[in-house]
């Protein structure tokens, strides 16, 4: 069973995102979810063939992780996005960050700082499942560093398709569009 591209134009027009970056942003997930398909198949192919000790099988399978991330955190990113409603201060998830982190000033400190790292790539907070501990993390590409066992409740694109469009080099403005257009609701629905 084939992956499908998700309708995310619904989120146009949300404040700080001009619909060409949007639409340019749609465009290359949708490429994630085509090459994913395509991995897959020819795997599936080779795998029937008996093809699975060749050097092609090996870098098709290493290949598939940065597709299928790229395909999953945009997923995850377009969700988090197109927000009314602030954080619900008697939720699970605001209980979290002041366990965690001090206070939501103190987490929001943290992930800005993140965010702004040089280089490319994701911020993420993630919660560790075994633990229910929260905290942010530096992705540099789709499929390196992800913490095994933590569930992605917050996400945002750093590569620069996100944001160049409309921001040039000004990537903390950017940064503080996304804050004003987190789906909370979205968002806390990943707590676990």
């Amino acid at each position: 069973m084939a992956y499908e591209a998700k309708d995310y134009y619904k989120i146009l027009g949300i404040e700080g995102f001009s619909d060409t970056l949007l639409n340019n942003h749609f465009t290359l997930y949708k490429g994630y979810v085509a090459n994913t398909n395509k991995l897959l198949d020819t795997l599936a192919v080779m795998l029937k063939e008996g093809k699975t000790a060749t050097p092609e099988y090996a870098e098709l399978k290493r290949r598939f992780g940065w597709e299928f991330n790229g395909m999953r955190l945009h997923e995850f990113y377009f969700e988090n996005l197109g927000g009314k409603v602030a954080l619900n201060k008697e939720g699970k998830l605001d209980k979290l960050l002041a366990d965690n982190f001090g206070s939501y000033d103190s987490w929001l400190q943290d992930f800005k700082g993140t965010a702004t790292m040089r280089g490319i790539g994701w911020t993420i907070l993630y919660q560790d499942v075994i633990g229910s501990r929260l905290f942010n993390q530096w992705i540099n590409e789709h499929d390196v560093g992800h913490p095994a066992g933590c569930n992605p409740v917050l996400i945002l694109d750093v590569f620069e398709h996100a944001f160049l469009t409309d921001y040039g080099l000004k990537r903390a403005d950017y940064i503080e569009s996304f804050l004003k257009n987190i789906n909370w609701t979205a968002v806390e629905a990943r707590v676990r």
